[in-house]
């Protein structure tokens, strides 16, 4: 069933198209008072929607903007640097755990641990990974191995044989620059910072999806996150790469093993404790993304899923009213970007479309879409120049909103259809290629 899920999802998103296609025959065909009533509601709704997108992305792009500004400047030499402990979580990552942990021993850091925890392996993870411990200097690796328990519990059992106060979670896929953590630990200096989220990019760009994925970590992911930095209030601190003083790790209990976004979920905790989390541009960490639709549906799905898990849980926190203001519309945006966000993605599409099919104004339609496209390449030249990323993803974003994100909300969608009935499901491994 777990391996049937992609392709059961795939298919439940060509079902929502042809529905929606099905819907639009029906409507060009009503009688006309049925049209102009349809014609109204559409109006009024995607005059809200136009206000809310253009009023999102200029919100995003002006705080990145300033939080752009606000990071600016090199990594000061001569500064006293806490030692760190880095946990490396890893489960069936034999093609990817050597060239990751090479790459941790180039990191430009005084002092340094490595921990592999590896959770219950069935691969060459663990007689890899420990081919490679050992002192080296600067850096020490250490490995363990236990019984299989998802990635939450591998983590907490790194915490536990973590012996420094600064604690850097990754994933075994992840390929860390070497000022990576140089930049981030300077954040530990203010002692109201109890985490530090990092900037995740796209290794893989071999194919359309990669680099369709390598503009959305830029475009989509890092925007937000650069506005939230801004009010140093990150809502999620990403797997690939996020630091945490260990001593609020514990406080808050550690990763709970409940959700299937066990990065959303901590730092959710982190927050709602007082904590401020900013982000770090400068901390990257190289991912590599699913190559393959069916591997990105499978990872939007439990992307989407473990998100609303983590915001049930702590629902509290956004019904009551909170004296913090960037917490509280924090939370707000996970929500938001989780539910609401895709709702009005597909609807206003499907009504578009209806007002072009149904009323032949093909004019409106276009309008619409070189409205987006414009708003999608204006952000796209201005977080790939804050990224200093390659110009060559900026042309992605003419496919990007109509093509990419339509099918990623589809997906969130009926991932959230399926979280709402509380069908059971699995966590589900990603196949690796092997590009780190």
């Amino acid at each position: 069933m777990r391996k049937r899920r992609p392709y059961l999802l795939a298919l439940a998103a060509a079902i929502v198209v042809a529905i929606g296609g099905v819907l639009l025959v029906w409507a060009a065909r009503a009688p006309l008072q049925v049209q102009s009533f349809i014609v109204r509601v559409s109006v009024v709704t995607l005059v809200l929607f136009l206000i809310i997108l253009v009023g999102r992305y200029f919100t995003l792009l002006w705080f990145g903007y300033l939080h752009h500004l606000e990071s600016g400047g090199a990594v000061k030499n001569g500064v006293e640097y806490p030692p760190v402990s880095l946990i490396v979580p890893a489960y069936n990552e034999g093609k990817v755990i050597e060239s990751a942990l090479e790459s941790l021993l180039r990191l430009a850091y005084p002092h340094y641990e490595v921990i592999v925890v590896d959770d219950g392996s069935t691969d060459e993870t663990l007689r890899s990974a420990s081919s490679m411990a050992g002192d080296y200097g600067h850096c020490r690796i250490r490995v363990t191995t236990k019984k299989n328990g998802g990635k939450a519990s591998a983590l907490n059992s790194g915490l536990a044989m973590a012996e420094y106060p600064i604690v850097l979670c990754m994933d075994a896929d992840s390929r860390l620059e070497p000022q990576t953590i140089k930049s981030a630990v300077a954040h530990f200096h203010d002692p109201s910072v109890g985490a530090v989220a990092g900037n995740v990019k796209v290794v893989n760009r071999c194919n359309l999806w990669t680099r369709l994925q390598a503009l959305e970590y830029i475009e989509g992911l890092n925007m937000a996150r650069r506005a939230q930095g801004f009010l140093n209030a990150v809502n999620i601190v990403p797997g690939p790469i996020g630091l945490f003083r260990r001593d609020v790790l514990i406080s808050v209990g550690g990763y709970d093993r409940d959700t299937f976004a066990e990065d959303a979920d901590i730092t959710v905790k982190i927050l709602t404790r007082g904590w401020r989390i900013r982000y770090e541009p400068r901390a990257v960490a190289w991912t590599e993304a699913p190559e393959r639709l069916v591997d990105l549906i499978q990872q939007r799905y439990r992307w989407t899923r473990g998100i609303l898990q983590a915001l049930g849980k702590h629902r509290r926190t956004l019904l009551l009213p909170l004296p913090d203001l960037p917490l509280w519309l924090s939370l707000l945006q996970m929500g938001f970007e989780a539910t609401l966000w895709p709702i009005m993605n597909v609807y206003g599409h499907l009504f578009f479309a209806y007002v072009a099919v149904a009323f032949g104004m093909s004019e409106m339609l276009l309008a619409w879409w070189t409205l987006l496209t414009l708003l999608d390449l204006v952000a796209a030249l201005a977080t790939v120049g804050m990224e200093e990323e390659q110009l060559s993803l900026v042309p992605f974003a003419l496919v990007y909103r109509f093509f990419f994100i339509l099918l990623i909300d589809v997906v969130k969608l009926c991932s959230t259809f399926e979280e709402v009935l509380n069908l059971r499901m699995t966590w589900g491994k990603l196949e690796r290629v092997g590009r780190i």
